[in-house]
Parts: structure tokens; sequence; C-alpha cells
């Protein structure tokens, strides 16, 4: 036998990366150990102005402020002339309605006169009776109200008294009698009554 027969044999292994061998890095011991090193702040490119240029944006500034001012004080005006004209507006369409209402009160009081002239069986009366609720819805529905002046105490504001009386039944300016109703249009009076007052 040879000595090649003899010796055993040796084993090919495939290598893995494990058992690849790394060449080792080299570091040498002189070298001291690296630090971190901080990112440099960028400067920031400054902008340099002339004295005559920061006149002119502190001019500049001092003019925008005088314009808002003036913006401001402007939409305030504008929105207190608005509210007004409405305001007047509204005053004037009350004013010509009760004027116009009050032309009317006439018939209200002929209906009333007529309604209580005729006899309680007669067919007009029921006709009348019909025609003059009828005016009084009419001006319910326009916001005109009759003034509660019978037996009530005596209010100058709402009523006007052309006679006196002294009835001791009644209380000290009580309201004795209406001659003409009085009407009031939101808490406007367009017609005072006419009444009779006690003692």
């Amino acid at each position: 036998m040879n000595e090649e027969n003899q010796q055993p044999l040796e084993q090919e292994v495939p290598e893995t990366p494990e058992t690849q061998e790394t060449p080792e890095q080299e570091t040498p011991e002189t070298e001291a150990p690296k630090t971190e090193k901080k990112p440099k702040k960028k400067k920031e490119k400054g902008c340099t102005f002339t004295r005559e240029q920061v006149e002119q944006m502190e001019l500049a500034a001092k003019q925008l402020e005088s314009v808002k001012d003036q913006f401001a004080r402007l939409t305030a005006e504008y929105d207190n002339y608005r509210k007004r004209t409405t305001k007047e507006k509204d005053g004037i369409y009350q004013d010509a309605k009760g004027d116009t209402i009050r032309e009317f009160l006439a018939v209200y009081d002929n209906l009333e006169r007529a309604a209580a002239g005729e006899d309680d069986g007669s067919p007009h009366k029921k006709g009348l009776d019909m025609i003059f609720q009828q005016f009084r819805d009419l001006l319910q529905k326009l916001g005109v109200e009759e003034i509660c002046a019978k037996d009530q105490p005596f209010d100058p504001e709402t009523m006007n008294a052309v006679m006196h009386i002294d009835d001791e039944t009644l209380g000290e300016n009580q309201v004795a009698q209406v001659f003409q109703a009085g009407f009031t249009m939101g808490g406007k009076v367009i017609r005072h009554a006419i009444v009779q007052v006690a003692n």
C-alpha cells in the first residue's frame, strides 16, 4: 500500500458564511476613539437695510395702520347708516299705516252706531252685526287694538275727558262712559278714547 492510502482521507467541508473567515479589521491601538461631529449650523443670510429703506418701511406701516383705521370707521358708519335708514323706513311705514287706519275709524264708529240703533229682531241688525264684526277682525289683523276704557281709571295718555260727573257709585277719576272708542297700533295711540270721567 502506498503512503497515500494509509493516511485517513480528509473530507472537504463546503464553506458557509459562518465558516468563512472574515478578514479582521485592523484597528490601530494608537488611534483615538471617534467622536460624533455636530452638524454645523448654517448661518442665515441676513438682510441689511439702509436707514432710508427702514424709514420708508416705517412710513408704509404707519400708512397701512391709518388705512385700516379709516376702513374700520367707514364700516361702522355704514352699518349705523343702514340700521338708521331701516328704522326710519319702518317708522314711515307704520306712521302711514296708522294715518290710513285712522281715516277708516269713522266707518267703524258709524257701523257701531247703526248696529246699536237697530231692533234686535230686525234682519238689518243681523247683517250690520256681521259687517261690524268683519271690520273689527280686519282691524285686529292689522294690529289695531281697541283701548279698554269703560270703568277703568282715567289715563291722559290714551284718553280725552270731555265731561265730568259726580257719582258716588264710581271711584275717583274712573271712566263713567265712553263716547268714542280709542285705538292703539303697535303700542302707539292712533286715536284717543273720548270719555266721561266721574268724581
